[in-house]
């Protein structure tokens, strides 16, 4: 398997190649030069097979030549937590993809990808460095994942009081090889440093330097592991079936697209949104115009130029209305997320976070639009916990941490303030990393 830029597609590398580089030299994101259509005996029998089980069928065309036993014990070392599909009401079915150790979604494609990276880089002489934007959970799933590797270090870029406390907590108490960097604007701006940095061919010369955002499709790929799953468990197979994905950056949806591209037995995907509504925006005038972000309650969305869209766009080669025919996007504001935390609580007895609330309230709309026999899977990616104060405000409810998270709220957060320049951000960077500038030239 080779992959292409989206900025040309005759640029084509290895997977290891992809993987080690996280954005081609031009540019543009990886893609695979073919999606793999899997056999339709191999999706039925999905049903009787665990995660891990079905993870290493699908992602095994993705990953030639790699041998099949280190294929199968990277998958098994990843995936080495449940999924609960939780039934909620005839209609409706979440997806709990907060299990992991950094309880959001996110830890299956950070770990899939930490153990990847942890192989390819044993030849590589120079030191490794990891460069993360994060909205909120990437950050910490990144660093649970890459924690004490050696030769590799993380940078995470997170904006400045647009995170939770808790997640700050997370993002900043790792210690040892990851370094947090709080930066004086959105999580656009991060990511925005964070290209300019692979951009950046006298930084290159020192470091090693990949991502493992969801740019990085070996981040992407693994979150194509859960939609086999759960549509596996799905029973009733005479209903029209409707995944709902809360999206910010858009990596989440772009994997079930992927799936669905192979296979995946779903009728149809909600991209359920904050206010930050580029993308319904788009399938709406079919022009593509990123925003500055805003902030939210769920501010794991809060992307006002989402880098997978380009991703998205390539899947289907341009043509809004096939795009349309398969993606609806429905746009949630704050006043409508917190009806829906308390919607799911006082009806279903059910704890949901900001941002599945935000997909909750967007199955309603599409219900509305849609009058049909229709089940939903609603992918819920973060645990409530996380975002206590805004659910205990909302519902009067105390919100119990689970003891991994608990560990880290005594500990004392270590970030280092830049503001929103390149030049300040690469100074600071080499500064922190290097100690003071060693390694020469920078």
């Amino acid at each position: 398997m080779r992959y292409y830029s989206t900025n040309n597609k005759n640029f084509r590398v290895s997977f290891r190649e992809a993987v080690l580089s996280g954005i081609a030299e031009d540019g543009g994101l990886f893609m695979p030069e073919v999606i793999p259509v899997l056999p339709e005996k191999l999706i039925i029998n999905m049903s009787d097979m665990t995660l891990p089980e079905i993870a290493g069928e699908v992602i095994r065309p993705f990953v030639q030549p790699m041998d099949e036993s280190s294929l199968w014990k990277t998958v098994h070392d990843s995936m080495s937590f449940t999924a609960p599909l939780e039934k909620i009401s005839d209609t409706l079915r979440i997806l709990e993809l907060w299990h992991g150790p950094t309880l959001a979604f996110k830890d299956f494609g950070a770990r899939f990808l930490a153990r990847m990276l942890s192989r390819f880089l044993n030849a590589e002489k120079k030191e490794i460095l990891i460069l993360v934007a994060t909205s909120g959970d990437t950050g910490s799933a990144v660093a649970s994942g890459f924690y004490g590797m050696p030769g590799i270090t993380v940078g995470l870029l997170y904006p400045q009081g647009k995170v939770s406390w808790i997640q700050e907590k997370q993002l900043t108490t790792a210690g040892g090889n990851v370094v947090a960097f709080e930066v004086d604007g959105s999580f656009d701006d991060c990511q925005k440093l964070v290209k300019q940095a692979f951009a950046d061919k006298d930084l290159d010369k020192t470091f090693y330097l990949t991502s493992a955002n969801s740019i990085n499709i070996c981040r992407l790929l693994p979150q194509m592991f859960y939609y086999f799953y759960a549509v596996s468990r799905i029973r009733r197979k005479d209903r029209p079936l409707t995944v709902c994905v809360p999206s910010g950056n858009f990596g989440n949806l772009t994997a079930g697209l992927v799936a669905w591209k192979m296979g995946l037995k779903v009728d149809s995907f909600i991209a359920a949104v904050n206010t930050n509504r580029v993308f319904p925006d788009f399938l709406q005038t079919g022009e593509f115009r990123p925003q500055s972000a805003k902030q939210t309650l769920s501010n794991a969305m809060d992307v006002g130029n989402p880098s997978n869209f380009h991703r998205i766009r390539d899947l289907f080669n341009g043509e809004i209305n096939s795009l349309r025919r398969i993606v609806q996007s429905y746009s949630v504001d704050d006043e409508e997320t917190i009806i829906g935390i308390r919607e799911m609580w006082q009806q279903f007895r059910y704890l949901i976070d900001p941002h599945g609330a935000v997909g909750y309230q967007a199955i309603k709309l599409h219900q509305a639009d849609n009058r049909d026999d229709r089940q939903y899977i609603l992918l819920e990616t973060a645990h409530p916990a996380k975002f206590k104060d805004v659910m205990e405000q909302v519902i009067d409810v105390r919100i119990e941490i689970p003891d991994r998270l608990a560990q880290i709220l005594s500990k004392k957060k270590s970030a280092v303030p830049v503001r929103n320049s390149y030049k300040e951000f690469r100074q600071q960077l080499i500064k922190t990393i290097t100690g003071q500038g060693r390694n020469a030239g920078l």
